[in-house]
């Protein structure tokens, strides 16, 4: 099987150039090598690890890329984290969806600097791919339609394609509806 594409990006197979990964992404990928065929990965500008300037620098459409927010909140004096991947024509619903679904009273974006120091990654790079085994993993159940999502590689000079099929065969991974909402109703 061909490793996923997209135009303007020269698709790598990811454990070929683990330089464009954070270490818990490797060590993932090592560990589980049936997804390895399943995604690429992109070496890019660092400069453009943001969704929104890799897109106007790629002309990419905004829902080509998924976007990876980690969140938490407490229950019983217990912490519970969990990353959230949603389109990037879509904001995560903590509020609501998730915050029900990690079944806290009040859920919020995780500190980003215990986000990054967490997960081992780079801020603005941080993947659903690799991180703490005690995390959970939310995913957008309409991002399992789309034939290529662009997602983080753990750095800010990489980004992983992977099929949207693939996203459910993460480990952890919880398919969840509706986690986001489009933009123009999270206002």
């Amino acid at each position: 099987m061909p490793l996923p594409h997209l135009p303007g990006f020269v698709s790598l197979e990811p454990l070929a150039r683990p330089d464009l990964l954070a270490p818990p992404v490797a060590q993932l990928l090592a560990r589980h090598p049936e997804l390895t065929g399943r995604l690429a990965v992109v070496e890019i500008d660092p400069a453009l690890a943001d969704t929104a300037a890799l897109g106007t620098a790629y002309g990419l459409d905004p829902g080509a890329s998924g976007n990876c927010v980690v969140i938490s909140g407490s229950r019983t004096g217990q912490e519970r984290i969990a990353a959230c991947v949603v389109g990037a024509d879509t904001r995560a619903d903590v509020n609501n969806v998730a915050k029900r679904r990690l079944d806290v009273r009040g859920a919020s974006f995780h500190p980003m600097d215990r986000a990054v120091a967490e997960s081992g990654m780079e801020y603005g790079g941080i993947t659903p791919i690799g991180l703490p085994a005690d995390w959970r993993l939310f995913i957008d159940d309409r991002l399992l339609e789309r034939r290529v999502v662009i997602l983080g590689s753990g750095v800010r000079r990489g980004k992983l394609l992977i099929e949207g099929a693939a996203l459910a065969d993460l480990p952890g991974a919880e398919i969840v509806a509706d986690l986001g909402r489009p933009i123009a109703a999270a206002l």
